[in-house]
C-alpha cells in the first residue's frame, strides 16, 4: 500500500529567499535620530527667545556701559569703564544700594517664615482647602498699582488707617514715607502682602510629596505640629526652600514697583531718596537719557544678585535642613 504525504507538509510553501532590509535600517536610524533630535527641537523654540531676548540685550547693555550714551548726542564716545569708576564713587547709588537691601532682607526673612508656618497650616486636614489655597494666591494676582494704592492710604500720615489703630495704643502720628526706616517698613509690607501666599503654595507643593508615616511615626512618638515642622517638614523641603530662597532675593533685588508709586511716581524715591532702589535709580538715568551710565548700573545690580544669591545657596544648603 502505497504511503501519502500529509496534506500540511504539501501545502507548505517553500522557504522565502533571505532578502536585505534597508527600509528597517532606515526606520531604526530615524527612530533613533528622533529619539536623540526631538527634545533638543522642544527645547529650541525658548533658546532662541532667550537669546533674543535675553541674552543678547545683556551683551548689548555691557556695550552700551563701555560708552558716553546719551539720546542727546548722535557720537556715542568709548570710555571704556569710567562709567563703572564714576559709580563706585557715586553716593546716591551706595545710598540705592542699601535702601535694596534693607527692604530686601525686611520682607523676605518674614516673608519665607511666614509662608513656611502658613504653608504647614494648610497641610493639615481641613475643610474647604481649595478656598483657603485659593485665597492665598489671590494677592500675587492682584494688580500691584492697586495694592500701592490702597496700602498708601493706610499708611498714610493724617488719615491712615495704621496710625489709627497706632493712636489707640497712645503712638502718635507716623509720616511713613519721610523717614528711612518707616519707608522701608511700609514698602517691605506691601511686598510681604503680594508675595508670601504664592511662595506659601510653593511650600505646600513640596510638603505633598513627604511621606505620611513620617508625621503619624512622630505622632505617636509624642511630637507636636512645632516639632514635626522643625525635624521633618524643613529637612524634607530644603530643595524647596533654597528654590524659593534664591528666588525671593532676586525679586527683592529687583523691586521698583512699590517705591516708585509709593513716592507718587517719584524715581528718586522721596526727596531725600530713602527709599529709592537700585532699579528706581537706574530708571532715573534712564529718565536723565543717560543710558552708558544707566547701563552700567544695570550691571552692577546683576553682579549683586548673583553674589547674593550664592551665599543665599550656600547657606541654605551647608544648614542640611537645620534651620532652627
Amino acid at each position: 500500500m502505497a504511503t501519502r504525504a500529509p496534506d500540511n507538509l504539501a501545502a507548505t510553501p517553500p522557504p522565502a529567499p533571505v532578502r536585505s532590509r534597508p527600509r528597517a535600517h532606515r526606520r531604526h536610524l530615524a527612530h533613533r535620530l528622533d529619539v536623540k533630535a526631538s527634545p533638543y527641537a522642544y527645547v529650541a523654540p525658548f533658546f532662541l527667545l532667550f537669546c533674543a531676548f535675553g541674552l543678547f540685550p545683556l551683551a548689548y547693555t555691557a556695550w552700551v556701559s563701555l560708552h558716553e550714551w546719551t539720546l542727546l548726542s548722535d557720537v556715542h564716545e568709548f570710555i571704556g569703564l569710567d562709567n563703572f569708576t564714576t559709580l563706585l564713587g557715586d553716593d546716591y547709588f551706595w545710598n540705592a544700594t542699601f535702601n535694596t537691601l534693607s527692604i530686601g532682607v525686611i520682607s523676605t526673612v518674614p516673608q519665607l517664615l511666614l509662608a513656611i508656618w502658613l504653608a504647614h497650616l494648610l497641610n493639615r486636614p481641613l475643610r474647604s482647602q481649595t478656598l483657603f489655597r485659593v485665597t492665598l494666591l489671590l494677592p500675587n494676582v492682584t494688580s500691584v498699582v492697586a495694592v500701592v494704592v490702597i496700602f498708601s492710604q493706610l499708611f498714610g500720615r493724617d488719615y491712615g488707617l495704621i496710625n489709627w489703630v497706632l493712636s489707640w495704643v497712645g503712638a502718635g502720628a507716623i509720616d511713613w514715607n519721610a523717614g528711612t526706616a518707616t519707608s522701608h517698613i511700609a514698602i517691605s509690607v506691601m511686598i510681604m502682602w503680594r508675595w508670601t501666599g504664592y511662595n506659601a503654595l510653593l511650600f505646600l507643593a513640596a510638603m505633598q510629596a513627604v511621606p505620611r508615616e513620617l508625621y503619624e511615626a512622630a505622632t505617636i512618638d509624642g511630637a507636636g505640629g512645632l516639632t514635626q515642622l522643625r525635624k521633618i517638614t524643613v529637612p524634607m523641603i530644603r530643595p524647596t526652600i533654597v528654590f524659593v530662597v534664591i528666588t525671593s532675593t532676586i525679586g527683592a533685588m529687583q523691586v521698583i514697583a512699590e517705591p516708585l508709586l509709593f513716592g507718587v511716581y517719584s524715581p528718586t524715591g522721596g526727596p531725600d531718596r530713602q527709599y529709592q532702589t537700585l532699579s528706581l535709580f537706574i530708571y532715573e538715568n534712564f529718565v536723565k537719557l543717560d543710558f552708558g551710565y544707566a547701563s552700567a548700573v544695570s550691571w552692577m545690580m546683576f553682579l549683586f544678585i548673583v553674589v547674593i544669591a550664592a551665599v543665599n545657596y550656600l547657606l541654605t544648603r551647608r544648614t542640611r535642613g537645620n534651620l532652627t
